[in-house]
């Protein structure tokens, strides 16, 4: 079965946005667990203006599902991976100041540096992702630098899918092949949401796990924690 990470950055944008502790980031997680999520993501980003460093920190000792951390490999994101040894590290190319990530890896263009830096993690048992485009050279250049993974930025085929899903689905479906030839799982992220989930997952059927933050904390303020993350495991059964 795909597994769900709830990424928990969105509440860590409510807590900052009052300073204090509320909600408290580590009961968050210990929640979304108990609630039945499959893993726990977090983005820390340098200005830290959702989850901070010391967020991922503390979150070690409470994530006993898996513990993804996304982020663009810097030096001190590496070094913060390193001391916390998640299950997985998802490597992600996002700007200091981007709003979200939008867009994937050139595996050709930086494939020294991502191979550098991906043989550190295996070396200290880390699995490991990379955010990329459905496209066949990025998904070829992805094994080439040896990631375990590959997280494809599901962002357009959100945005096509309500005027023609077969057509943002083929987007993704039709490097299915290639990505298993070369010996990559599969994982997705961004923009899913209880509309367009399920689509997705039957479509994919070896999809091994999504991430999704956004739209399942807004669900959630209508619909409760616990049912939102019980709602989005359930497209994921098709």
């Amino acid at each position: 079965m795909t597994k769900l990470s709830v990424n928990i950055n969105k509440f860590a944008t409510l807590r900052n946005a009052r300073g204090g502790n509320n909600p408290n980031i580590l009961t968050i997680a210990q929640d979304c667990q108990r609630f039945g999520a499959d893993g726990i993501t977090v983005h820390p980003r340098p200005d830290e203006r959702h989850i901070r460093y010391q967020d991922v920190l503390d979150l070690k000792s409470v994530v006993y599902t898996e513990f993804n951390i996304e982020g663009n490999p810097t030096q001190e994101f590496i070094d913060l991976v390193l001391k916390v040894k998640p299950t997985q590290v998802t490597l992600v190319p996002d700007a200091p100041d981007a709003l979200t990530s939008d867009n994937g890896w050139d595996t050709i263009k930086y494939a020294n540096f991502l191979k550098d830096i991906l043989k550190t993690f295996k070396e200290n048992n880390i699995r490991t992702s990379i955010f990329l485009n459905p496209d066949p050279l990025m998904i070829e250049g992805a094994a080439k630098v040896g990631t375990d993974r590959i997280e494809f930025y599901t962002g357009p085929y959100a945005h096509e899918y309500a005027h023609d899903k077969q057509k943002a689905i083929k987007n993704y479906t039709q490097y299915l092949p290639l990505a298993k030839d070369c010996g990559l799982g599969l994982n997705a992220g961004h923009d899913l949401d209880l509309n367009n989930l399920a689509y997705f997952k039957e479509n994919i059927p070896d999809l091994l796990e999504v991430s999704i933050g956004h739209a399942l904390v807004c669900d959630a303020i209508y619909m409760g924690l616990e049912n939102t993350i019980q709602l989005y495991k359930r497209q994921l059964e098709v």
